[in-house]
């Protein structure tokens, strides 16, 4: 038997290979085919499957339904696309925003008394892996997929985007504890510099992709200010080696 599923959440053909190869690993299903461009799954399976069983093997990024499902969660959430795409930048990125505004007040309060623009840094550094690694752990999961849309390293090799959460907490450690600072100064350059190339990347080719820089708890729209936010931390890293 074969049924067509409506698929919400996918941006670019990284999305559609990854919901072919989970819906493809269900006992049951014979063949996948995903149409990108229409936000729809073509799944041949020899006895019938439930949408539970389908939507439990898919990351939470995506949510599947069948396509003739008609139900008030339905057109309530179609009616609220287009408020969401009316939303100014700002209003997006409020949660990347608010979080980058109270790392750097902690990290002033921390030296206010006695002031010293490299503890500040270090400080700032620290926090900024420790908070962001944070949210990239709710989703151990799910994260690689939506790095390796942007990242050219998680793209050629998919294991370091399960990693990257715990290179940023490592990193953060570095920092905050102030363990072989240098070390962890030429990472920073190395691991933001690959993903800014990739952000540069994806704001050039004008795609529509979700910023994975707070995991997947918080959907973000890949923007200026997610190269602004990567270019911060590495003018720091360099002041720092130079200093």
């Amino acid at each position: 038997m074969k049924h067509t599923y409506k698929i919400a959440g996918m941006t670019c053909n990284n999305c559609k290979a990854s919901v072919e190869k989970y819906l493809s690993e269900i006992a049951h299903v014979s063949e996948v085919s995903v149409n990108l461009e229409k936000g729809e799954a073509e799944v041949k399976m020899n006895k019938h499957i439930s949408t539970d069983i389908l939507q439990k093997a898919l990351p939470e990024k995506y949510t599947l339904s069948e396509k003739n499902e008609k139900n008030v969660f339905k057109s309530s959430s179609m009616s609220a696309m287009p408020m969401e795409e009316e939303k100014s930048k700002l209003q997006q990125l409020k949660p990347l925003l608010l979080i980058i505004f109270y790392i750097a007040s902690a990290s002033i309060l921390l030296h206010y008394k006695n002031w010293s623009w490299n503890d500040f840094m270090l400080d700032f550094m620290g926090l900024f892996y420790i908070v962001f690694s944070f949210f990239k752990m709710l989703d151990l999961k799910g994260f690689p997929d939506s790095f390796r849309m942007y990242d050219p390293l998680a793209k050629r090799v998919p294991f370091y985007g399960k990693i990257y959460p715990f290179i940023e907490t490592a990193l953060g450690l570095m920092f905050l504890m102030r363990f072989e600072i240098n070390i962890a100064l030429i990472i920073t350059l190395v691991v933001l510099g690959i993903t800014t190339i990739g952000v540069t990347k994806t704001l050039l080719d004008k795609k529509s992709i979700r910023c994975a820089c707070l995991g997947t708890a918080l959907k973000l729209p890949m923007t200026e200010a997610t190269f602004i936010e990567n270019a911060i931390m590495i003018i720091m890293a360099i002041i720092m080696l130079i200093s």
